[in-house]
């Protein structure tokens, strides 16, 4: 199996994407250690899983193995707000679900990522929306595009022992958007904006993430990897 005998994190793999990453990468072999702020209703065989709020200053990941090949941090927001109603409350929480959070794994990975003797890949979540503006985004776009140039700072610090990227989607079918998909008019005016004329599923996201954790991707880092339908680029 592909990833047989590696090891992975993942935080926020209690459902949607982060669920989906970690069942494609379990049947690949994978040992997996998954961290969220709520109990998985399933998880693959064999997968771990600790109580962790990445939130949280007190934030620790317990019983990691020495060596870590892979770290995915999959918590995010969509917090859609004209500016004007945007509390500083609101944008210090986006900042801490998407950034600071996303930086407290990322450290306390660090040391297991190095350890895998330049086999280590981090893969972030970025958004559509921090490249393209789109209204009442400001919020999760500052955050993401925080989320951004982490990706490029580490990827340069890191090179060559350390791969790091991150994908940036567009609206995607998880419980996160459940409320921007709560319809089936919703639904197809959300499916009809992007070139390809479907929303996005959590295993297109997963797809691109196992890519991105695999030596098929050894030579891929500090990139954004678009996966959006196309709506990020292209008008038809």
């Amino acid at each position: 199996m592909y990833f047989q005998n590696k090891n992975f994190v993942i935080i926020g793999a209690s459902s949607g994407t982060g669920l989906s990453i970690a069942q494609q990468l379990a049947s690949q072999g994978a040992n997996l250690f998954t961290f969220s702020r709520s109990k998985p209703s399933t998880l693959p065989p064999g997968a771990s899983w600790e109580e962790a709020d990445s939130t949280n200053e007190n934030f620790h990941l317990a019983g990691l193995p020495d060596v870590v090949h892979g770290l995915v941090y999959c918590p995010g927001s969509i917090n859609l707000k004209p500016f004007h109603r945007i509390s500083p409350q609101d944008f210090r929480t986006d900042l801490d679900i998407n950034v600071v959070g996303a930086f407290r794994a990322i450290q306390q990975v660090y040391p297991n990522l190095k350890a895998a003797g330049g086999l280590g890949s981090v893969v972030l979540f970025s958004t559509v929306a921090v490249q393209t503006g789109m209204p009442f985004h400001s919020s999760i776009a500052a955050a993401k595009g925080a989320v951004e140039g982490l990706v490029h700072a580490l990827a340069a610090e890191w090179a060559p022992n350390i791969r790091i990227n991150a994908i940036a989607p567009s609206l995607t079918d998880t419980p996160l958007a459940a409320n921007l998909l709560s319809t089936e008019d919703k639904r197809n005016n959300a499916a009809q904006r992007h070139p390809l004329r479907r929303i996005g599923t959590p295993a297109d996201l997963a797809n691109a993430t196992r890519f991105l954790l695999s030596d098929d991707a050894a030579f891929v880092t500090g990139q954004i990897l678009h996966i959006d339908g196309g709506m990020g680029n292209l008008k038809t």
